[in-house]
């Protein structure tokens, strides 16, 4: 698969738009709505939210540091690479959501969360969009990061975007219907 690194970017940027107007739309539902789960062991809306601010905090100073970083220019394609395109093709929700583990430091099952939550995830989401603009002036594909896994294992910043952009497609799909359930 070889795309349009602007194409990339503006995908992902009307995505990550959509993500904010979704969660805003959540700041109206009450506390009981937010926080219903399915059944015990599964997440509520609010704790899909606080799953995503978790990966958000530690995604979110390393892809700024990585692109404040860099040194390369913007090339016009970008190409995945083969682990990087991996994990964010599994991030994408299939027909019938494919549950994966998540490890413990991430998992906020049980944790006492109210609206801040959704606050917090629009201001990554915010500045998700700024990072998405920066990127447009460097090279997608030289420029890595490290994953939340392993600070051994790089990716190509577009691979990195895309994982965290299409994981939070995935979270914000659960909780839709977690909310249906209600």
């Amino acid at each position: 698969m070889k795309i349009s690194s602007s194409q990339l970017i503006s995908e992902l940027t009307t995505i990550t738009q959509q993500h904010i107007q979704y969660v805003e739309t959540l700041l109206q539902k009450t506390d009981q709505e937010l926080n219903h789960r399915t059944s015990e062991n599964s997440w509520s809306v609010l704790e899909c939210i606080e799953h995503l601010n978790l990966y958000g905090g530690f995604y979110i100073p390393e892809i700024t540091h990585r692109i404040s970083s860099s040194h390369s220019t913007t090339k016009t394609t970008f190409s995945p690479g083969i682990l990087g395109n991996y994990f964010a093709k599994s991030m994408l929700p299939k027909e019938k959501l494919n549950t994966m583990k998540t490890f413990k430091t991430m998992n906020p099952i049980r944790a006492k969360l109210d609206k801040g939550v959704l606050k917090k995830f629009i201001w990554q989401e915010q500045q998700l969009l700024v990072l998405l603009e920066k990127s447009r002036n460097i090279n997608l594909e030289k420029t890595k990061t490290s994953i939340s896994i392993s600070k051994l294992i790089k990716l190509k910043l577009g691979d990195t975007l895309r994982f965290v952009i299409y994981h939070n497609v995935r979270h914000i799909e659960q909780a839709k219907k977690v909310l249906l359930a209600v």
